[in-house]
């Protein structure tokens, strides 16, 4: 399994994004059975790291890792999970009430890593990592990150954060490198900051083409698994891929394995 690791943190290269677990916008029971067949599917192809947020299906998203995990009797320990604040709740009580809830749902003692999950023009980042750093303090939160941020507040959540902010989560794919321009990559590589890859296939804007295809053939591999090697192949890069299907489950995981010459990186590059 490929990894990486940051600041004494080692995380797959590959985890198991929850968004439409449980629901999307709201919760829908309906989805219970299909969502908990993925996470046990998750659980037994092997992923650890588990990517939910308090927004996704209103905590229910939460609640199914939480029940997923014990149904299959998972040590806390050997799983990762990160969950994410919504901005509504980034002054200081309501973050710390938020954080409780999630660990509430998610039936846990501790959230590995907390994102503030994307910033506002109206958001006092000030006392939202008044209250973050209070989690850390209080071992509620083992470390921080952010989401959707861009260069200029990255840099000052580093200064506002008492510990080592681990990632900023931002979409990134073959078909969307608008963080990429940004100078966004660059400066977590050379910063020990994860750059958490969500949507890989741009929510399935991904197309192919006879480039793309022709590196998939030569590693009897899809066009999703190269997009996901892809990413895999870069430095301080991690994503979160999300499937409700067994078969592309597996192959999301598989894609950790696959070897991208210095050639077709520089052909996908161009893409």
């Amino acid at each position: 399994m490929k990894t990486e690791t940051v600041h004494n943190v080692t995380l797959p290269k590959i985890g198991y994004g929850a968004w439409k677990i449980g629901g999307d916008t709201q919760p829908r029971p309906e989805w219970d059975d299909r969502s908990l067949a993925a996470l046990h599917s998750a659980l037994a192809v092997g992923y650890t790291h588990f990517d939910t947020a308090e927004y996704y299906a209103k905590g229910h998203s939460e609640e199914l890792i939480g029940r997923a995990l014990r149904e299959r009797n998972v040590r806390r320990e050997d799983v990762f999970i990160t969950s994410k604040v919504s901005p509504s709740h980034l002054s200081y009580s309501a973050l710390i009430k938020a954080c409780e809830n999630s660990l509430h749902n998610l039936g846990t003692d501790y959230i590995d890593l907390y994102l503030i999950h994307w910033p506002t023009p109206s958001m006092d980042l000030e006392d939202a990592f008044r209250a973050m750093n209070q989690l850390v303090s209080d071992k509620l939160v083992k470390h921080l990150g952010v989401s959707n941020f861009n260069l200029r507040q990255l840099k000052q959540s580093q200064k506002l954060s008492e510990t080592p902010i681990i990632t900023n989560q931002v979409p990134y794919s073959l078909s969307d490198r608008s963080y990429v321009k940004s100078g966004m990559l660059e400066y977590c590589q050379e910063n020990d900051i994860l750059l958490t890859a969500y949507s890989p296939f741009d929510e399935g804007k991904l197309q192919s083409n006879p480039k793309l295809e022709a590196i998939a053939k030569a590693h009897n591999a899809t066009i999703f698994q190269i997009a996901l090697a892809w990413l895999c192949m870069q430095p301080r890069v991690i994503t979160i891929p999300m499937s409700y299907s067994l078969r592309h489950i597996q192959e999301n995981f598989r894609a950790m394995d696959i070897e991208l010459t210095k050639t077709e990186m520089r052909q996908l590059n161009g893409l």
